[in-house]
């Protein structure tokens, strides 16, 4: 056997010397190493071989396997180099390279890091919550009566089970002060926020909003004001002008819209609505309270204020976007601008 292992051997490391195309060294594999190769057959008789002889027979069959195999991916080795050769035969490598166009951020990502990275240096922590959300975290526990309109189906997506998708970032807020474990509580909130809108240049029925809570004991109008300010202040320029008008939402009270003062190339500057505010309502506080069980939040102890804003809207401002659609429409055409 031992004969016939060498000759196997010399053999087919001679054949090997021969083969130039895939196909002959394919054909030779299977003719050596395959189920019914030369050398497969071989191995089958080692059961036959006498037991003083078996560890030299075996590393001899070894021996023969590895340099077949060796011999093998050698030439297919070499194959595929003259293959990858004839591949870039009359290639000239003095041609300029194609440019790869670079991308960008989306100018809503933009906006949306900006703000976060702004509120974060006064300390606020990000803080998330389910799109799919109940009637109570959405409405009841924001002091929003049950006639309120938006409650109403034409304006709320409701599903089959009674539970909504969100219809505004709020509910992070309300879900935020059920679980914390002392103040004080302060977090930003942005995410996707649905309503039954007609899709126009100004709505969408999905939006982005970001949202703002700050509780502890003493907070007051002056600290709403100071760090609303100081963010569009940071948004859009350090002379940017920022005033609150008297509003009202049920979550809070007193309430306010807020405008910044715009400087419009080839236009007089104008106010734009921009946000809404408030004084957390001693309503919501009392919810919580209700909903923890505890007087973490007992409203004769503490304060807080609320903002939210669009996110889609701040950077149609910001950017100039005159349809909030090219927003969504991933034109690159459009994009391609930021």
């Amino acid at each position: 056997m031992l004969s016939q292992l060498d000759q196997i051997q010399s053999e087919g490391l001679a054949a090997l010397a021969t083969i130039h195309d895939e196909a002959a060294l394919e054909n030779f594999r299977v003719a050596v190493l395959g189920k019914k190769g030369s050398l497969t057959s071989i191995a089958a008789g080692m059961r036959n071989v006498p037991p003083d002889q078996k560890a030299v027979v075996g590393a001899k069959l070894n021996e023969v396997r590895t340099a077949l195999t060796q011999g093998i991916e050698q030439i297919q080795l070499a194959l595929q180099v003259a293959k990858d050769a004839e591949s870039v035969k009359g290639l000239d490598i003095t041609l300029p390279g194609r440019p790869s166009p670079s991308g960008a951020l989306h100018p809503l990502t933009r906006i949306r890091d900006k703000a976060i990275q702004t509120l974060r240096r006064l300390g606020f922590a990000l803080a998330d919550g389910p799109e799919i959300e109940t009637e109570w975290h959405c409405f009841d526990a924001l002091n929003t009566p049950a006639d309120h309109p938006a409650r109403n189906e034409k304006d709320t997506f409701y599903l089959p089970d009674g539970r909504l998708l969100r219809t505004h970032t709020s509910s992070v807020q309300v879900r935020t002060m059920e679980t914390v474990k002392s103040l004080p509580v302060r977090i930003i909130a942005p995410g996707a926020a649905y309503r039954r809108d007609e899709i126009d240049a100004t709505h969408l029925s999905v939006f982005n909003q970001l949202e703002g809570l700050y509780v502890d004991k003493n907070v007051s109008l002056a600290d709403l004001k100071g760090t609303l300010e100081y963010f569009f202040q940071e948004m859009f320029g350090e002379k940017t002008q920022v005033r609150f008008r008297p509003h009202f939402f049920p979550f809070t009270e007193p309430s306010f819209e807020i405008d910044v003062k715009l400087e419009v190339k080839g236009q007089a500057d104008k106010w734009i609505e921009i946000a809404g505010c408030g004084m957390v309502d001693p309503a919501v506080f009392t919810a919580i309270s209700q909903s923890r069980g505890d007087q973490v939040f007992d409203p004769n102890e503490v304060t807080g204020f609320a903002f939210g804003l669009g996110l889609d809207r701040l950077a149609m401002i910001l950017h100039g976007i005159t349809d909030i659609r090219h927003l969504i429409e991933n034109d690159v055409r459009f994009l391609a601008q930021f």
